[in-house]
């Protein structure tokens, strides 16, 4: 399958303005281009880019005063196939972790296991099976938030989320997340490409989308709590602890957001 994705993305910079851009694919997923994953930028500006802590190719420039846009559109390779998910057997001992894991077992930002760690051993101290406690989180996630743009907020937890009962795809993913933590199961967030590929078509806008990846039987899996059934073409672009290590854009400034547009589907096959 191919998948044909981009944006459209602007800002209104009051001055000057230093901005960190997390818009190309992962570099895992770089093999499958078909087409260039190249972010072209107006007015011109001078663009460099580098591979975080993470494992993500971050870009950086100087964005001069007034409006600035950045745009690409690439073709992608993908399997066609619905996330593989894992067999069941018990979650991997912390002991026997990868040290490279390890971050993804810690409280972060917005995902503040600690703070649910009770909550998280009263409600699943009895599963037994690390596939089987991640889908009970997922459940349990994917039936307490209601999912509502209008009451979106970049300051909400994982355990805001959970009180309030309502959020976007990034709080579905803080609290499983957070609750996969709790529970000594490694989880990483990840923001990407998801379009409506094997699903009916949602109405709304389309928007980057955020699910989870767990540590099970020696590798990681996806899961996605907002939606909570396998999805066929995921396109990764970043991962991290939670959003704050993923954002899309950030300003060392005044830039409020003036237009943003995702796009996402399946390209069609030449007869």
């Amino acid at each position: 399958m191919i998948i044909r994705a981009g944006y459209r993305i602007a800002f209104e910079c009051a001055a000057p303005t230093s901005m960190l851009l997390m818009l190309n694919v992962h570099p895992s997923r770089e093999a499958d281009l078909v087409t260039p994953d190249t972010i072209r930028v107006t007015p011109s500006a001078p663009m460099d880019s580098y591979i975080d802590t993470f494992g993500n190719r971050v870009t950086r420039l100087q964005a001069p005063a007034g409006p600035i846009a950045f745009e690409s559109d690439f073709a992608i390779r993908d399997s066609g196939l619905p996330d593989d998910l894992p067999h069941d057997g018990p979650p991997v001992a912390v002991t026997q972790a990868p040290n490279d894991a390890l971050v993804f077992l810690m409280p972060s930002r917005y995902c503040d296991s600690d703070v649910l760690s009770d909550f998280a051993w009263s409600q699943f101290g009895g599963i037994a099976g690390g596939a089987r406690l991640v889908q009970a989180i997922c459940d349990f996630v994917h039936n307490r938030i209601r999912f509502n743009y209008q009451l979106a907020s970049p300051f909400r937890t994982a355990s805001g989320a959970l009180n309030e009962g309502v959020g976007v795809c990034r709080d579905f993913t803080h609290l499983a997340v957070a609750l996969c933590r709790a529970m000594n199961v490694p989880a990483r967030y990840c923001t990407g490409y998801l379009g409506d590929i094997g699903v009916p078509p949602d109405p709304a806008p389309m928007d980057f989308s955020a699910w989870f990846e767990v540590f099970l039987n020696g590798r990681w899996y996806p899961f996605d709590a907002r939606h909570n059934i396998p999805r066929i073409g995921r396109v990764v672009m970043a991962r991290g602890r939670d959003a704050a290590d993923v954002a899309i854009s950030t300003a060392f400034g005044n830039a409020p957001l003036s237009r943003f547009e995702v796009t996402t589907y399946e390209e069609a096959m030449a007869a």
